[in-house]
């Protein structure tokens, strides 16, 4: 069925401008989305952030996505199938979209366009609300700083805790602090039998700036080097013995830098959206920290390496807490993520007998597919690894109940 079949461009204006998240995003926007779905067109136009029906604009001003009818097809179904939820995600993967307009623009208004898109599928079904806490109640993780000397210079490093038995070392994703691990604190199953530690990196969260350094005269890169040292430094400090260490994302490749280089210090590793090498081009990747361009962009793209079967709150608080980092955070993490990292002519060193490695991929991340994930696997002797469905980037934050699922038989055999 064509589009214009199940919406017209007044339909799909009137549907924007009655979104209020649609709204937020395209504020002081004045340009045009155009899909161009095979042989059809469907045009929406903005003027200062509000859908203008039958208007026009300025030819400079379009941002277009064209592709074949069964692409858009895939992208615009209810439940997008993986790599179909996002147009940043398709097109990194399967391509057959082409995409014209000014860089800037777009990641200025990028959540306005998939917002717009959004709005284009079938209505999903509602998501089941999670139980909320009784009024007065306490979380169980409590928090403090701890100071680290790393590399001359002393670090203030918040962590937050909760459980007893063994001490496991949860590293956040690249920008983004430890709140994401909040709710593996609310497990009893867990909590009964290990000590979980989720800490801040320096100048993420509330690891403030060391006062010794001038940071602010210099571009943040992270590097192998200074991110080892900090879970090395936390297991010194805390007088912690083996600790687990799992990480997602930046700390899923560092669980596997930490397993090939301080094998001795760990009992063993959770690699969540683990690879040998993620590669990529950083230059491109400019926006990301852009003085035009705000820290939404970089929640809306973390958005598309969520699964659509997520509940919509837990992604939209994932994407939350990206939008509430240090600017220079996230691009500057990604220095070690995507430049300096390669474990591809090592991972055989790995001794399994020494540190266990467990792996865990979600379907739907389109940065450190599971594809990968396997790969490492294969390239680890004695690793474990699997798919987790349902699922993107960020399992332990957009989908506990699903993470749960694969992390407690892991969490079985290191406590057997």
């Amino acid at each position: 069925m064509g589009i214009n079949k199940r919406i017209n461009a007044i339909q799909w204006a009137q549907a924007c401008a009655a979104d209020g998240e649609f709204q937020l995003a395209a504020r002081h926007w004045t340009g045009g989305l155009r899909l161009r779905i095979g042989a059809e067109v469907l045009e929406l136009v903005v003027d200062d952030g509000l859908p203008k029906p039958g208007a026009n604009t300025e030819p400079g001003r379009w941002v277009e996505y064209a592709g074949p009818t069964a692409v858009w097809n895939e992208i615009l179904a209810a439940v997008p199938s993986r790599f179909n939820n996002d147009l940043v995600a398709r097109m990194s993967t399967h391509g057959g979209l082409e995409a014209v307009g000014d860089a800037l623009t777009v990641a200025q208004y990028y959540g306005a366009i998939m917002r717009a898109v959004e709005l284009l599928r079938p209505r999903a079904p509602v998501d089941v609300p999670r139980q909320c806490p009784v009024e007065g109640s306490f979380d169980s993780p409590v928090g403090r700083y701890v100071h680290l000397n790393l590399q001359g210079h002393d670090h203030r490093l918040y962590y937050e805790e909760a459980g007893q038995g063994i001490p496991v070392l949860l590293q956040h994703t690249a920008g983004c602090h430890g709140s994401q691990w909040r709710h593996l604190f609310e497990c009893p199953e867990i909590t009964s039998r290990f000590r979980l530690i989720a800490y801040d990196l320096p100048m993420h969260g509330k690891s403030l700036p060391p006062t010794t350094q001038e940071w602010w005269a210099e571009a943040y890169r992270l590097k192998g080097d200074f991110l080892r040292s900090v879970p090395v430094g936390l297991t010194r400090v805390l007088q912690l013995d083996r600790p687990v260490f799992m990480g997602c994302s930046v700390g899923g490749l560092l669980a596997l830098d930490l397993a090939h280089k301080h094998a001795d210090t760990f009992r063993a590793v959770i690699s969540v959206e683990g690879a040998l090498r993620i590669g990529g081009d950083l230059e491109s990747l400019g926006m990301l920290h852009h003085p035009q361009v705000g820290n939404e962009y970089k929640a809306r793209l973390m958005d598309g390496l969520m699964a659509p079967q997520s509940p919509l709150a837990l992604r939209r608080e994932t994407s939350f807490v990206y939008a509430s980092g240090w600017p220079a955070s996230f691009l500057g993490d990604l220095v070690y993520y995507i430049e300096e990292f390669d474990l591809r002519a090592v991972a055989q060193e790995i001794d399994t007998h020494r540190v266990a490695v467990h792996i865990l991929s979600g379907e739907y991340d389109h940065s450190g597919r599971s594809e990968l994930g396997q790969a490492a696997h294969a390239a680890i002797p004695g690793s474990t690894w699997r798919q987790m469905n349902g699922v993107g980037h960020f399992p332990m934050s957009e989908n506990p109940d699903v993470f749960l699922k694969y992390l407690l038989p892991i969490l079985e055999t290191i406590n057997s």
